[in-house]
């Protein structure tokens, strides 16, 4: 046990804790003085003690463990999903967490793991051999889809989005033909550009019609992005108050509780999805370039990690996590700075939320598994006829059905 330790990777280390330093006083500048959100500071400090003892235990198992019960794992997520839909409580618009013995639980953060899990398992059995898109990429994205949907349901779309996101970065590594991407890219761009162009010129029509189908929501966060002029002081509340604290920050900040947009409480969620903000105003632009240098040394350890893999299974993990990270920091940061909608999705490690911090460090124990297991594992997931994904998939229930009969 003791030479698992000594594996660790302790930069990595370094910068979580400096990420639960600054966590933990963002949280506490966001909430001193307001009753109502009293004891999320104290919450934070008991979810990360927890995250580094769930970190530093998945440390020392052996990820492959993991790997074998990719299907229990990507079935106990599609549950928990279908779970709350009909059991789940409503925070701001979205019907997606659980409370279990007092402690709330939000499936979609979760299933994001278990979405990484379930798809780093199916395409390391491909052996490294490019990807064709009848019979491994349409089973792999129809794997995905009805997560999507569910979470779309529970009118989160920021999680949902992160799923796309992932599914992406693992075709990628996953050898997928660079004509089939170039293609993929073409469409999402013109998909992308003329989408926008449509919401613009046909604003009022699309507004009411998400106001028929009950997302109304979704349009308030697109306004302030592509419509400004045409949206009201209330929508525009947030995004522009944030903008405003941002930008008097200036380049050191107004220092540690002396925000005066944030300690007036003037931009909601600060002590979650608006948390940037705070670091913004109070720490400056070189508080926020901290932060993100700190990401940057983050993700790059990361992908040492996964070069230095032994096996095909472990770098799939580590892109898996990136993607995931990747997409929460620049989504989180994004619509304060102008650059993209407000999704309402967490900071890495810096929001308050035990499901968000909780995730994280669980995937940093996976990562820190496959620096500590490497040279131990081998292609376990592997086989040499290299059958496609749909064989995979099709495979898997039937030895589920022939397990069942013969406890039958």
């Amino acid at each position: 046990m003791l030479h698992k330790f000594k594996k660790i990777d302790y930069s990595i280390v370094f910068i979580l804790v400096v990420l639960m330093v600054i966590s933990i006083l963002s949280i506490h500048s966001t909430t001193f003085g307001r009753p109502k959100l009293g004891g999320l500071t104290e919450s934070a400090v008991l979810y990360y003690i927890l995250g580094f003892i769930v970190f530093f235990t998945l440390s020392m198992i052996n990820y492959n463990f993991i790997l074998k019960n990719y299907l229990y794992i990507y079935g106990v997520g599609l549950l928990l999903l279908i779970f709350v839909m009909f059991f789940g409580k409503e925070y701001y618009g979205a019907k997606g967490w659980l409370s279990i013995m007092g402690v709330s639980l939000q499936p979609a953060e979760l299933f994001k793991l278990c979405l990484i899990v379930f798809l780093s398992a199916l395409l390391a059995q491909k052996k490294n051999r490019p990807l064709y898109f009848g019979r491994d990429v349409i089973p792999v994205s129809l794997c995905v889809l009805p997560p999507l949907l569910l979470v779309l349901l529970q009118n989160d779309l920021g999680n949902a989005l992160s799923y796309i996101v992932i599914l992406i970065g693992l075709l990628w590594i996953g050898n997928i033909k660079f004509m089939h991407a170039f293609i993929g890219f073409v469409i999402a761009v013109v998909a992308l550009v003329g989408g926008i162009q449509a919401y613009i010129h046909y604003h009022d029509d699309i507004v009411k019609f998400l106001k028929d189908i009950g997302r109304s929501h979704w349009a308030d966060r697109f306004d302030p992005w592509l419509v400004p002029d045409q949206t009201s002081r209330d929508v525009l509340w947030q995004t522009y108050n944030a903008k405003l604290a941002i930008g008097s920050g200036g380049i050191t900040g107004k220092g540690y509780m002396e925000g005066t947009t944030i300690q007036s409480n003037r931009v909601p969620l600060a002590y979650a999805d608006s948390i940037f903000v705070q670091i913004g105003e109070e720490f400056g632009f070189i508080g926020a370039s901290v932060l993100l240098l700190l990401y940057f040394i983050l993700i790059h350890r990361m992908v040492l990690i996964a070069l230095e893999c032994k096996d095909r299974a472990g770098p799939y993990l580590i892109v898996g996590v990136i993607a995931m990270l990747l997409y929460q920091i620049f989504v989180n940061i994004g619509p304060f700075i102008g650059l993209m909608p407000l999704t309402g999705i967490t900071l890495p490690f810096i929001s308050s939320g035990g499901t968000s911090i909780m995730i994280n460090m669980i995937s940093m124990g996976i990562a820190m598994s496959i620096k500590v297991h490497t040279e131990e594992n081998e292609d376990i997931l592997g086989s040499a006829e290299q059958p496609s994904i749909t064989e995979l998939v099709m495979k898997l229930f039937k030895r589920k059905s022939a397990q069942q009969e013969q406890t039958e």
